[in-house]
C-alpha cells in the first residue's frame, strides 16, 4: 500500500541562502511535477514552494528507499549537489507527514503563527499539481482534508484574530526603525499579494506617499489605484530611489534588481538621509552588500523572525487549541487510511462470494420454470444470505484496520477463502 511521504526544507531548518536555491517559480512547477512522477517509485506528487519552505509531498511504495528518488529529483531540478543540501532536509512519513501538512495549512508552522496566506499557497500548489495530473486518490484525500482542518482551526479558535502576515511584520519593523511613518515616502517593488498587503499596512500606519513599480505596467497601475499611490515605470526604479525613505520589495526575479551601486548613488543624492530596505522576496531582490553601506538598512525575510516572535506570544493559547484540533483530525485521517489496507481483501471476498452465488443461482434457475416475480424474489433471497454471511468478517476487517491491526487478519482471510491471487 502506498504511503504518504514528505521531503522538505523550511525557515526552521535552512537559512535563506539555502532556501532560495530551491525556490520554484509558478511557471516551473507543472514541468517539475511531471518530472517528479516520471519516477516509477513516486506515484503522486505536490510541490509547495513559498518564501519560507519548499516541500515535496508524494505517495510512495517504500518511503525509505523512495526518499532517495525525491532527493535526487530536487538535486537535479535545482542543480544543487545532494551533499550540499542534505543537512538541511527533513523527511516525514505516514502519520507524521499528515500531521505536518495539517499544521502547515493551519498556519501553526509559519514564521508568524496564524498568518492566512499559507492556506492559499497550499491550495494553489494542489491546483497546479492537479492540472499537471500529478495528484491521485491518496494525495487528493490528504489535501482536501488539510483544507477542512485549516477551516476548522480558523472558525473554532482565535488564531487568526488581528491577522499578522509577513508583510505586517515588515511594516512593524519599519515603525520600529523610524518611530513614526507619518510623512515617509515608500517605494513598493512588485504587485503581488504580499506587496498589496504591505502597501495597505504602510498606508494605515501613516505613510502618505506610496510609489508602486512592477515589470508589468498595468499591475503597477492597478495596485497604485488600490492603495492611493503613484505608479512608476520599472525602468525608473533606480531614478526614484533618492525620493523614498522605505523600499519594500517582493518580486519573482531570479537575480538582484537593486544593487549596491544603485543604493550608494541614491544615498549621495539624498545627502546621507537613510533608506530602509525590506526584502521579502525569495530569491532575494536586494543585493545583501547593500547592508554594508552607511545609512542603508537592509532586512530580509529571515530578519523578520525576531519581530514575528514578539507578535506570536498573544496567539499561543489559541495555538494550543488549534494543535488539539489538528491532533484529532490526524487521528481521523489515519483511521481512514488504515482501513485501506483491508479494502482489496474485502473487495475480493465480496467478489468471491458473489461469483459463487451467481453461478449456483444461474444453475438452479435453468432447471426451474419460475415466473419473473419469483425469479426476482429468489435473487433477493440469495443476495441477503450472502450479505448476512459476510457482514461480521467484513466489519471485523474494517475495525481491525482502523486500529492498524489488520495485517494478520487480512492474511488469514486470504488463506481461508483462497483469495491470494485476487489480492
Amino acid at each position: 500500500m502506498k504511503e504518504i511521504g514528505l521531503i522538505g526544507i523550511s525557515h526552521r531548518t535552512a537559512p535563506l541562502e539555502v532556501r532560495e536555491k530551491f525556490s520554484f517559480g509558478p511557471e516551473e512547477l507543472k514541468g517539475a511535477l511531471r518530472e517528479l512522477i516520471q519516477s516509477p517509485r513516486v506515484k503522486e506528487g505536490v510541490i509547495l514552494s513559498t518564501c519560507n519552505r519548499v516541500e515535496v509531498y508524494s505517495a510512495l511504495e517504500d518511503p525509505q528507499e523512495d526518499r532517495e528518488e525525491v532527493e535526487a529529483f530536487l538535486s537535479r531540478s535545482r542543480g544543487v549537489p545532494r551533499e550540499a543540501f542534505a543537512p538541511f532536509l527533513y523527511a516525514k512519513f505516514g502519520e507524521e507527514a499528515v500531521g505536518h501538512l495539517f499544521r502547515v495549512a493551519s498556519s501553526l508552522d509559519s514564521m508568524v503563527v496564524g498568518e492566512p496566506q499559507i492556506l492559499g499557497q497550499i491550495k494553489e500548489a494542489y491546483t497546479l499539481a492537479t492540472e499537471a495530473e500529478a495528484v491521485g486518490f491518496l494525495l487528493h484525500r490528504l489535501f482536501q482534508r488539510a483544507f477542512f482542518v485549516a477551516k476548522r482551526v480558523r472558525t473554532e479558535t482565535g488564531i487568526g484574530d488581528r491577522a499578522i502576515s509577513v508583510s505586517f511584520v515588515a511594516v512593524e519593523l519599519a515603525k520600529k526603525i523610524f518611530g513614526e511613518l507619518q510623512g515617509k515616502a515608500v517605494l513598493v517593488v512588485g504587485a503581488g499579494e504580499m506587496c498589496e498587503l504591505a502597501a495597505k499596512h504602510l498606508r494605515s500606519a501613516g505613510a502618505d506617499r506610496i510609489k508602486v513599480t512592477n515589470r508589468t505596467w498595468q499591475r503597477a497601475v492597478d495596485l497604485a489605484e488600490k492603495v492611493g499611490g503613484e505608479p512608476v515605470p520599472f525602468e525608473d526604479l533606480k531614478a526614484v530611489l533618492p525620493e523614498v525613505d522605505i523600499v519594500l520589495s517582493s518580486t519573482g526575479a531570479s537575480e538582484y534588481i537593486i544593487r549596491k551601486g544603485d543604493v550608494a548613488w541614491a544615498l549621495r543624492e539624498r545627502r546621507r538621509r537613510p533608506i530602509f530596505f525590506i526584502d521579502i522576496a525569495v530569491p532575494r531582490d536586494v543585493d545583501p552588500e547593500v547592508n554594508d553601506l552607511t545609512d542603508a538598512y537592509l532586512y530580509d525575510i529571515d530578519d523578520l523572525q525576531e519581530v514575528a516572535e514578539l507578535n506570536v506570544r498573544d496567539r499561543l493559547r489559541e495555538a494550543e487549541r488549534a494543535e488539539a484540533i489538528v491532533k484529532e483530525e490526524v487521528e481521523k485521517f489515519c483511521r481512514w487510511y488504515n482501513t485501506l489496507e483491508a479494502v482489496p481483501t474485502i473487495v475480493a471476498l465480496r467478489d468471491w462470494a458473489e461469483g459463487i452465488r451467481r453461478a449456483e443461482l444461474d444453475k438452479s434457475l435453468r432447471s426451474l420454470d419460475l415466473p419473473p416475480q419469483q425469479r426476482d424474489e429468489v435473487e433477493a433471497l440469495t443476495e441477503a444470505i450472502v450479505n448476512k454471511l459476510l457482514h461480521h468478517p467484513i466489519r471485523f476487517l474494517k475495525e481491525s484496520s482502523a486500529r492498524g491491526e489488520a495485517e494478520p487478519y487480512v492474511d488469514l482471510v486470504r488463506r481461508l477463502f483462497g483469495l491470494e491471487e485476487e489480492c
